[in-house]
C-alpha cells in the first residue's frame, strides 16, 4: 500500500484539566506544531493529524480514551504524563491487538519514564522515546561522582511509580559511584495534590542537605521550588523536569547556578530543532521543550518509509532496531525492549548570553549544558522478555 499523501491520525492522551493542565496544553501544541513541520517534509510523504483527548491524568480515563480513539479509526497513540496512565494505555492496546488481528494499534510513549515499562512490563506494541528514570540517573550520577561539594543529598519525590524509581535508583547508583554521599532524607508525597511545600522545605533545611534530588514535575516541582525560594533554602537542586511549563518562571534569578536538570536536550539546541523552538516561541510565546515529539514523528515517518505502508503491524516491525540521526546524536530504538537509546545532557539554569541566547518562559535565563554524555554512558540493561506477535 503506497502511503504518499496519506493522512495518519495520531491520538494524544494526556491531561488538559487539573493541576497538570499547563503541561498537557504545551505538549498538545508541540505535537500539532511539529506535525505541521513534518507534513511539509518527511521520508514517508505522509500527513500527520493529531486527535487530542483529556485523560485528566487518570488511568481509567486513559483506557476510555483508547476505546474512543479506536472508534474514530485512530491506529497510533501518543502519551507521556504519568506512568500509571502509560501502563493503562499499554494494557488496553495489548488487549485490543490480541483480539483484533489486522487492526493493530501502536503506542508511542514520549515521557512516561518508569523503567518497568521496558523491563518487567515490556510489551511489543509500546515504544519509549524518552530516556527512562534509570538512564537519566546514570548520566546524573556520572556527573555527581566528580562534584566533591556534594556530600548530603535529600530525596523528595511524588508517591507513584516514577517517584519510587527515582528514589530507588538514586540510592543504588550513588552507593556504587559515591558511597561517601549521605542520603539525609527520602520523602514521598501525593502526586499533583500538594499546594504548599513549606513543611517539606523545613525538613530539608533541618537535615543539613547541600543537595536536593527530585524527579518531581509540573506543579509538584514549581511549588517545591517556590517554597524553597521563600524559605531561602540555598542548596543545589538536581532535577529531571525543571524545564517543564511553570517551573522556569518559579526558578527566576535566585536559582541561577543552583538548579540542574538531566535531559536529552537543552534550551539552545542547534539546527532544525532549534529553529522549531524559535518558531514555536514566535507563534505561541511558549517554549518547545518536549523534543521527544520530534523523535515520535521521525521514528514513525522513517519506519513508514522503510515498511512502504502505514499499517501499524508493519510499521512496528520496522521501528525495531531503527537508527536515525537526531538532535542529540544518533539514536536507536533498541529491539530488545523498545527503549530509545540516546545521548543525555546535564544542564544548569543560567542567565542567557550571546552564546546561549534563548529566554525560557521569558525569564532571561535558560538551561545550559555542563556535560554531554553519549548514548552508551546512560544505557542501562533490560530484563524484558519481549513476546512478539
Amino acid at each position: 500500500m503506497a502511503q504518499k499523501g496519506e493522512t495518519v491520525k495520531i491520538g494524544w492522551v494526556d491531561p488538559l484539566s487539573g493541576l497538570m493542565a499547563p503541561v498537557g496544553t504545551n505538549q498538545i501544541k508541540s505535537f500539532q506544531f511539529v506535525a505541521e513541520v513534518f507534513n511539509k517534509n518527511n521520508p514517508a510523504g505522509v500527513k500527520f493529524e493529531m486527535v487530542p483527548i483529556d485523560n485528566k491524568l487518570s488511568p481509567q480515563e486513559s483506557t476510555n480514551a483508547v476505546k474512543s480513539l479506536i472508534d474514530q479509526g485512530v491506529r497510533y497513540i501518543v502519551q507521556g504524563n504519568g506512568s500509571g496512565a502509560a501502563l493503562a494505555i499499554m494494557d488496553a492496546v495489548a488487549k485490543h491487538n490480541e483480539r483484533n488481528p489486522g487492526k493493530e494499534l501502536v503506542y508511542l510513549n514520549y515521557a512516561a519514564v518508569d523503567p518497568d515499562l521496558t523491563n518487567s512490563k515490556c510489551n511489543y506494541w509500546h515504544f519509549r522515546l524518552d530516556a527512562d528514570t534509570s538512564m537519566k540517573m546514570e548520566a546524573l550520577t556520572a556527573w555527581m561522582k566528580d562534584q566533591t561539594d556534594i556530600k548530603k543529598v535529600y530525596l523528595i519525590n511524588q508517591n507513584y511509580a516514577h517517584g519510587h524509581q527515582v528514589s530507588k535508583f538514586a540510592k543504588e547508583t550513588l552507593q556504587r559511584k559515591r558511597p561517601d554521599i549521605q542520603i539525609v532524607g527520602d520523602d514521598l508525597h501525593p502526586l499533583a495534590q500538594v499546594r504548599d511545600f513549606a513543611p517539606y522545605v523545613a525538613k530539608i533545611k533541618a537535615s543539613g542537605a547541600d543537595t536536593v534530588l527530585t524527579g518531581n514535575w509540573g506543579s509538584d516541582l514549581t511549588l517545591l521550588v517556590k517554597a524553597a525560594n521563600d524559605a531561602g533554602l540555598n542548596v543545589k537542586f538536581l532535577t529531571y523536569y525543571a524545564g517543564v511549563t511553570g517551573t522556569p518562571t518559579a526558578l527566576g534569578a535566585g536559582a541561577a547556578g543552583r538548579v540542574y536538570a538531566v535531559a536529552y536536550a537543552h534550551s539552545n539546541m542547534p539546527g532544525e530543532v532549534g529553529k522549531i523552538a524559535n518558531d514555536f516561541k514566535a507563534k505561541f510565546n511558549d517554549d518547545y521543550y518536549t523534543l521527544a515529539v520530534n523523535h515520535a514523528f521521525a521514528l514513525l515517518s522513517n519506519a513508514m518509509a522503510a515498511a512502504k505502508t502505514t499499517d501499524p503491524a508493519k510499521v512496528a516491525a520496522a521501528m525495531e532496531g531503527l537508527k536515525f540521526k537526531s538532535f542529540n546524536g544518533e539514536v536507536e530504538m533498541r529491539k530488545t525492549d523498545h527503549q530509545l537509546q540516546q545521548g543525555l545532557f546535564v544542564t544548569v539554569w543560567k542567565k542567557a548570553d550571546a552564546k546561549a541566547p534563548y529566554s525560557v518562559e521569558n525569564t532571561g535565563y535558560n538551561f545550559q549544558p555542563v556535560k554531554a554524555y553519549d548514548a552508551y554512558v546512560a544505557s542501562t540493561p533490560t530484563s524484558c522478555q519481549m513476546k512478539r506477535p
